[in-house]
């Protein structure tokens, strides 16, 4: 039987299907999904409850040499200092080890907290429609099934206003290499094309991480910003260091942005670590 395509990437009942899966890993990346798996375990051993995939690596759309591999690792308890500095360790290993990824990210949360009130909508819902099971039990069982509504669009991208002085410092302390400016670049792109999206999720009535999709069902919505929100697409793909493009964020579509999403979705709760 063909699998049956998600429109605009929800089921049958109107939910957010999950994006990725292990059989859609391409025959280059499959070694380095291999090697993390194995070293996972040997990391945290007993403490570990379970770890995922996500990214262009399940989705199947990886380019050689240019797509990281990003890591969840959720842990029977909360991660400490030393679980982050293993999990750098790892990150670094596996880039130089293998040269089809261009680096690599690993999160780490704890099992409580990916189960939270508080973090329904928000991780909860990230592991359950954008991460693949990797190890151990799938906690996406135990969450809830997710609609593009605007709680969900609330509290996955409502925080753009306390990101933004924190993006501001980044910036300003940063020198003008192609070294330093380019990861900035790529992932102030990302979030940005990522929040506008989900301003306009629930009118859109669908889910996607495609940025280039993302960004035209923006523009759609708001015809002013399309231009800006197409070229923050490329760049999320094809960065290059520029200054300019980073104030362009911080000081007009990032504000913006920000106060257009409280005035529609209103603000993410508050989380004791913003205190």
């Amino acid at each position: 039987m063909t699998e049956a395509i998600p429109f605009r990437g929800l089921d049958s009942q109107g939910n957010i299907a999950r994006e990725g899966s292990l059989a859609r890993v391409a025959h280059a990346f499959r070694p380095v999904v291999a090697a993390a798996s194995d070293r996972i375990p040997d990391l945290f051993g007993a403490r570990l409850h379970s770890a995922y995939l996500y990214g262009s690596i399940p989705r199947g759309t990886a380019r050689v040499g240019r797509s990281d591999l990003d890591l969840l690792v959720v842990l029977r308890e909360e991660p400490t200092d030393a679980d982050w500095a293993a999990c750098r360790a790892l990150d670094e290993a596996l880039d130089e080890e293998f040269p089809q990824i261009d680096g690599g990210g690993t999160l780490l949360v704890g099992h409580a907290r990916v189960l939270s009130d508080l973090e329904r909508h928000d991780l909860g819902w990230f592991l359950s429609c954008l991460c693949t099971p990797l190890l151990g039990e799938d906690l996406a069982e135990r969450l809830p099934r997710y609609r593009p509504d605007s709680l969900l669009a609330r509290e996955t991208n409502g925080d753009l206003a306390l990101l933004l002085p924190r993006w501001r410092d980044r910036v300003s302390s940063a020198d003008d290499s192609e070294e330093a400016l380019r990861p900035l670049v790529r992932f102030m792109s990302r979030r940005l094309v990522r929040t506008a999206f989900t301003l306009v999720m629930p009118r859109w009535n669908g889910w996607t991480s495609d940025l280039h999709e993302m960004a035209e069902a923006f523009g759609a919505y708001y015809r002013q910003r399309a231009e800006q929100l197409r070229s923050a697409a490329v760049r999320g793909y094809e960065p290059r260091g520029d200054r300019a493009v980073l104030s362009s964020y911080v000081d007009d579509l990032g504000p913006w942005l920000a106060d257009e999403y409280a005035r529609v979705h209103g603000v993410k709760a508050h989380r004791p670590e913003e205190a």
